[in-house]
């Protein structure tokens, strides 16, 4: 039997000092510099003075960009070890970054990694992975939303340049990008997964306009770091194209499917916070002359919230491991069960959670707002819910076949019979005894 639920010794002690590190050292820069988009913020000399000795020591430790493989700087650690990272990492907005591992620059950098050609992994990947830069994925659009067949933004081929002509939606961190990957349409006349190309595209190109910066709920309205662009006849040269032209849907898949997997990676870090603060107030409060901690409906909630965080834990641990074993048919339903699984529990968690403290949960003196506007998000992120939904249920099913016959096939009456007639010798046997 391979069953094994148990981590060695040497790769705990790495959990174990970034459990400290996170808590210690990365977790306060979430309280000291709240400004959204902070964490991305390569020009800031301050930041940028605060966060170069951490990722020194993150580098020194072996725990730098371990999504990627050791050719491309990274350790070339399994889905199951950044699974159990990022239950750390995903307690912090800033720790992805001290630790070269965020979101969207860690699947930029898988993409780049994978087709860009030498000259465009020098120019944009080597300082992505050195952390000296950001990127944005510029693929969303206001009239489509994810859906590639209406996307409208187009790329023709001029001589030796590309002109993008389009706008595009919530590209974010587009305004403190280096560059750009942007999705566009290079052939209308063919079906849109053969006719849309990748792009790369400098922030400082003539023609990319920014026309509103939106944020997430919450936010005040104009600010943010997920902005309306336009790209007005924005002329990027050639070889900038990433892959070959039509490429874009098996790149972007190659992208999207990692993303989704740590993403559901960093929702198990917030379930597991929003439970920690829920036992700590049940523990802590008393109301009607007893602490909420014995009230049977707080044990509900908790024992809710501990089964369904428990289940999704392991979902995700073994999508990882479907990953690690290169089993890529089964591992794609699972990375789409992950996705709409994170929504849901994380919903489920800190809804009770913040319910469990009351008004001040519904502050802003307490997480709990923050991450509840995380729900909605989960379930948009890298697709919406319903379309990963659609397709596990066409993997499931396809391994289901329809009845044969006018009853289903668990139709009692004609189970029965056929047993019966399978026994008969005995029934009768039986019968003759009595």
């Amino acid at each position: 039997m391979a069953w094994d639920f148990e981590t060695e010794p040497e790769f705990q002690e790495q959990l174990d000092w970034m459990d400290a590190f996170v808590r210690e050292e990365v977790e306060p820069l979430d309280l000291a510099f709240r400004e959204p988009g902070a964490a991305y913020d390569r020009r800031n000399p301050v930041y940028k003075k605060i966060t170069d000795p951490m990722k020194a020591e993150v580098r020194r430790r072996g725990l730098w960009a371990c999504h990627l493989g050791p050719e491309l700087g990274g350790p070339g650690y399994g889905q199951v070890k950044l699974a159990l990272m990022n239950e750390i990492l995903g307690r912090s907005t800033w720790a992805p970054n001290v630790f070269g591992c965020q979101a969207p620059d860690s699947g930029n950098a898988e993409i780049l990694a994978h087709y860009g050609t030498p000259e465009q992994k020098k120019k944009y990947l080597q300082p992505l992975l050195d952390g000296d830069i950001v990127s944005s994925f510029s693929m969303t659009e206001p009239q489509a939303g994810a859906d590639p067949k209406e996307f409208k933004c187009r790329a023709t081929r001029d001589g030796d340049q590309w002109v993008i002509s389009g706008e595009k939606y919530f590209s974010s961190h587009a305004d403190l990008a280096s560059f750009l990957i942007v999705m566009a349409i290079t052939n209308p006349d063919v079906p849109v997964h053969q006719g849309a190309s990748m792009l790369l595209v400098p922030r400082d190109t003539p023609g990319l306009k920014f026309l509103r910066m939106a944020g997430l709920g919450g936010e005040p309205l104009g600010h943010g770091h997920h902005p309306h662009l336009r790209y007005e006849n924005c002329r990027v040269p050639a070889e900038n194209l990433l892959g070959g032209e039509g490429q874009a849907f098996t790149i972007a898949q190659t992208r999207l499917g990692g993303g989704r997997i740590h993403h559901a990676m960093r929702t198990v870090a917030m379930v597991k916070r929003s439970l920690a603060m829920m036992c700590e107030r049940a523990l802590s409060r008393r109301t009607q002359g007893e602490l909420l901690a014995q009230k049977q409906m707080v044990q509900q909630y908790v024992a809710d919230s501990f089964i369904q965080l428990e289940q999704f834990r392991l979902l995700v641990v073994y999508t990882a491991w479907l990953i690690d074993k290169g089993r890529k048919k089964e591992a794609r339903t699972y990375i789409a069960a992950v996705k709409v699984g994170m929504a849901e529990v994380l919903h489920d968690v800190v809804r009770r959670a913040l319910h469990v403290h009351g008004a001040l949960g519904c502050s802003n003196e307490m997480p709990l707002a923050g991450l509840w506007m995380a729900v909605p998000v989960m379930g948009i992120a890298d697709g919406p819910t319903e379309v990963h939904k659609v397709t596990v249920a066409k993997a499931v099913l396809s391994q289901h076949k329809a009845s044969p016959g006018l009853w289903p096939t668990e139709f009692l009456p004609d189970r029965v019979a056929a047993a019966r007639a399978r026994f008969a010798e005995y029934l009768d046997h039986e019968a003759g005894n009595l």
